[in-house]
């Protein structure tokens, strides 16, 4: 069922926010980067739902692959400011290898701010907490607020703080592990104590050793981390 259907009850059943994907506002775009047949018009009713119900924050990722949806960039930023939708860009990531770590299709989050700012200026604001994987910038117009996830070019993967857990239980400290992650479903199944659950998950992270994007970023043409330069004592972006 359609999240336009469903907003309200999954707010009324405890969820306080959302993350939606949408990497484009065409179509055809849209297609090719979803590879489904889902209206893209559906997905902005559920966004617009999702609004309606009071869940905050709203964040619309997009996955910016270069020849592919790099126009929808502006569309996409216009689109959302003055909604109090967080619209956040994320480079095209080679999940799989399947591109053999070339930059060739990775639009970087430079080249992303940079876009916007030539229309938008842009003031950098704080994270959130520490380890926040977007960063965070604001237009200074007021017009609300967009965020770059550089896991490419700026490999953040030393602080990183994120587990994910996997629909059949195991816990994963990285994206693109290889290997199976901890197993805490037979565990939880067999009645294992918060403790001892805690235990599990804390073992696990401590002993983490990922680092895809550093080895990727390592693998392709070196880069510096990118700061905004700081016009007449102010740090924005464009004129």
């Amino acid at each position: 069922m359609a999240l336009g259907k469903k907003a309200r009850t999954l707010k009324d059943a405890g969820l306080s926010r959302i993350t939606v994907s949408l990497d484009a506002l065409s179509q055809p775009t849209f297609r090719l980067m979803s590879d489904s047949d889902v209206a893209v018009h559906k997905v902005l009713e559920g966004i617009a739902a999702a609004h309606a119900a009071g869940l905050a924050p709203i964040k619309v990722n997009m996955v910016v692959r270069r020849g592919v949806n790099e126009h929808e960039i502006l569309p996409m930023a216009e689109h959302f400011r003055y909604s109090g939708i967080i619209l956040r860009f994320i480079e095209f990531m080679d999940v799989g290898s399947t591109n053999g770590w070339r930059m060739d299709e990775v639009v970087s989050a430079r080249d992303i701010l940079e876009r916007i700012a030539a229309h938008y200026p842009l003031q950098p604001v704080d994270p959130n907490y520490s380890g926040e994987v977007a960063e965070r910038w604001r237009y200074a117009d007021g017009g609300g607020e967009i965020g770059v996830v550089a896991s490419v070019t700026q490999a953040f993967c030393h602080s990183c703080t994120r587990a994910r857990l996997s629909t059949d239980g195991r816990l994963y400290t990285c994206l693109f592990a290889s290997q199976p992650g901890a197993d805490l479903r037979e565990p939880l199944r067999s009645g294992a104590t918060e403790q001892a659950l805690s235990g599990l998950i804390a073992d696990c992270w401590t002993r983490r050793d990922d680092r895809y994007s550093q080895l990727r970023h390592a693998a392709t043409a070196p880069g510096t981390k990118w700061r905004c330069p700081t016009l007449a004592g102010d740090a924005n972006v464009g004129s």
